[in-house]
This record gives structure tokens, sequence and C-alpha cells, in this order.
């Protein structure tokens, strides 16, 4: 990963797991109410860390690897069933589980697309390429 992708992967990451934090604190005392917030930032965090890659990822695609990504889901209701219904607490900890497994999830996804991207280009340069004269 380059310098220039490291920068742009952490302002999207950084972006989106605090915006997480916000909802998943500010919506602690409602069980899963999080979830359908967080979930389309977590798609559109995806996708904008593809394309810093220059990898073409649809929504669909996108969300099916939120979805297989199942450890954030299990934490958020682990952490909603055991405090998140006591005011105060319950938000700081949603928020601070939120922005933690946004942020795991966010680099988890950069890694895998930055493996991706340099596993395309070593494909593309041991292509023969053909040379027609004229």
């Amino acid at each position: 990963m380059t310098e220039t992708q490291r920068t742009k992967c952490s302002t999207i990451i950084h972006m989106t797991a605090a915006a997480s934090a916000g909802v998943g604190g500010g919506l602690a005392q409602l069980p899963l109410s999080d979830s359908a917030v967080i979930t389309p930032m977590q798609i559109a965090m995806a996708m904008a860390l593809a394309e810093i890659f220059d990898i073409k990822l649809e929504k669909s695609a996108a969300a099916a690897a939120i979805g297989a990504a199942t450890t954030s889901t299990i934490g958020r209701v682990t952490s909603q069933l055991l405090v998140g219904w006591i005011p105060g607490l319950g938000n700081m900890v949603n928020a601070g589980t939120a922005l933690t497994l946004t942020e795991a999830l966010g680099w988890k996804l950069a890694e895998e697309f930055d493996r991706r991207a340099i596993r395309q280009a070593e494909k593309a340069d041991g292509e023969e390429i053909e040379i027609i004269e004229d």
C-alpha cells in the first residue's frame, strides 16, 4: 500500500468509524436500531476503499463483504444486550463498540483490496503483449 493510499484509507476509515460511534452511542437504548444506519455506512466505506485501489466493487458485493463480517454484528448485539439499555454507560459502550469494529473492518478491507490490486498488477505484468507491426 502506498503512502497516498494509506492516507486516503485512513481518512475514509476514521470518518466512517467516528460516524458509526455517533450512531451507536445515540441509538444505544433502541436494540439493533443502529445496524440499520451503520451497515449502509460500512458498505459505502467498502466501496470507497475499493476505489482507492482501482477495484470495481458493486454495492451488492460490498454488502456481502460486510455481511460476512459477522463479528461486528455479534459485538454490537452483545454490547447492547449487556449494557446498552443503561443510559450514559450504554451510550458510551455502544459508541466505542461501533467505532472499534468499524475501524477494524475498514483496515481489514483495505488490506484485502491492496493484496487484490497487487495480484492484478502482477497478473497484468506477466501477460505477453502481442505487438502488431504494419
